[in-house]
């Protein structure tokens, strides 16, 4: 009787442990299917194709604008001209505006923290709030060179 009511009492959480397990995403398996074929494993880059994130991506969200910066590029993709850790890109990034906010977090949460202890986390409200205003290549490459002027990008 005892194992019979663990096994009914082990049914009935399933869909609730299924269900927050569903809810929390993880931003390194995010990152692995969706951006590690071009930035590599880690978020090294390749060079001259696809710049590092790995160091990179939380000390930028840490400056005043940078967290917006970086979300806007996930959302809008990027295309252009761009120096990165010391060295010049000239590429195409696709839109991930399919993904969830919750996804879009995770991934950034995740690429944030690599070779940055202390980056800021970025919420499903950050990926929110900034897909409500969508922007053109030009935009974001324009916003970038702002911020690169106010603080030199890594």
């Amino acid at each position: 009787m005892t194992k019979r009511l663990l096994s009914v009492a082990s049914l009935l959480a399933l869909p609730f442990v299924m269900g927050s397990a569903a809810h929390a995403e993880d931003g390194q398996a995010v990152y692995t299917t969706n951006c590690s074929v071009c930035h590599q494993a880690g978020g090294v880059g390749s060079p001259g194709q696809f710049p590092p994130l790995a160091g990179r991506v939380g000390k930028i969200a840490a400056m005043p604008g940078g967290k917006t910066y970086i979300v806007d590029v996930l959302l809008n993709g990027m295309h252009g001209s761009i120096d990165a850790g010391g060295a010049s890109y000239m590429g195409f990034m696709p839109s991930f505006k399919a993904l969830t906010d919750d996804q879009l977090a995770a991934v950034l949460t995740y690429l944030s923290t690599i070779d940055t202890p202390g980056a800021p986390a970025f919420t499903a409200d950050d990926v929110k709030a900034a897909r409500a205003a969508p922007k053109k290549a030009k935009e974001i490459l324009a916003e970038r060179k702002v911020l690169n002027d106010a603080h030199t990008l890594p």
